[in-house]
C-alpha cells in the first residue's frame, strides 16, 4: 500500500487497528477507534479491508471532497456485488464521518456494519460516489480473506439475526467504548505506521453476541 500510495503521490499514514480482548471481532468499532486516536495531520480516513489489495494504479485515493467514494465498488470487488455494497475500501473526509456519527458499535461477528453504514451515508443527505472507467472487472483487486480462520466470528447467534438488519439510531463516535492498551509507532519499508492494540468493550445486556461460547 505504501508504495501504490506514494507512487500516486499521496500522502498517508497507515494505522493498524488491532482488537486484542475476548470479544468478537467489531471491525466497525475498530474503525470507530482509528477514526478517534487519528491525529489532527488527517484531513480523511480510508476505511480500509487489511485483507483487500489494489491491483489497478488508475483507482483514485484522493481527497473525496464531494463525497463519500467506494474504491472497492461492487462492480470491481471479486466477492461483493450488491449495489448497496460500501465495504472493503471506503475514503470519507472526516466531516461527513462525523456527519454519519461514525459506524454502529453494535455489530459484533464477521459482516453487516457496512450495509448499515449505508443507510447512514444516506441519511446523512450524503452522496456516494464510486470508480468510473476501471477496466480489470473482478481483477482489480486481491482478496485475501478466508472464513475458516475465524469461524466463530461468523455465526449468528443470540437475537442478533434479528437486530442486524435495524438501523442503529444512538450509537456510532459518540458512544465506542475502549482503551488503548498499546500504542506502537513504526516504519515497515518505508510505510509510516502506528499499530493500535485497542481493549473494546462491550454493553452485554445490549449486544449480548459480543461473546461467543
Amino acid at each position: 500500500m505504501h508504495r501504490f500510495l506514494s507512487r500516486k503521490r499521496i500522502r498517508h499514514h497507515i494505522f493498524v487497528l488491532n482488537q486484542v480482548d475476548h470479544y468478537r471481532f467489531n471491525r466497525a468499532s475498530l474503525i470507530n477507534v482509528g477514526f478517534l486516536e487519528s491525529s489532527n495531520d488527517t484531513d480523511y480516513i480510508a476505511m480500509h479491508d487489511v485483507d483487500l489489495l489494489p491491483h489497478n494504479e488508475e483507482l483514485d485515493y484522493s481527497f473525496p471532497e464531494a463525497g463519500p467514494f467506494h474504491v472497492a465498488s461492487p462492480e470491481l470487488h471479486p466477492l461483493y456485488h450488491y449495489k448497496t455494497y460500501v465495504g472493503g475500501i471506503l475514503l470519507l473526509t472526516k466531516q461527513h464521518y462525523e456527519m454519519c456519527n461514525g459506524m454502529s458499535n453494535r455489530f459484533w461477528g464477521w459482516g453487516r456494519e457496512d450495509d448499515e453504514f449505508y443507510r447512514r451515508i444516506k441519511g446523512a443527505g450524503l452522496q456516494l460516489f464510486r470508480p468510473s472507467g476501471i477496466k480489470t472487472g473482478y481483477k482489480t483487486f486481491q482478496h485475501l480473506h478466508d472464513p475458516a480462520w475465524r469461524k466463530r466470528d461468523q455465526k449468528r447467534i443470540a437475537t442478533q439475526k434479528q437486530e442486524q438488519f435495524k438501523v442503529d439510531r444512538d450509537g456510532g463516535l459518540n458512544n465506542v467504548r475502549y482503551q488503548i492498551e498499546s500504542r506502537t509507532a513504526l516504519s515497515v519499508a518505508g510505510a509510516p505506521c502506528t499499530v493500535l492494540n485497542i481493549l473494546l468493550d462491550c454493553d452485554a445486556s445490549k449486544t449480548p453476541w459480543c461473546t461467543f461460547s
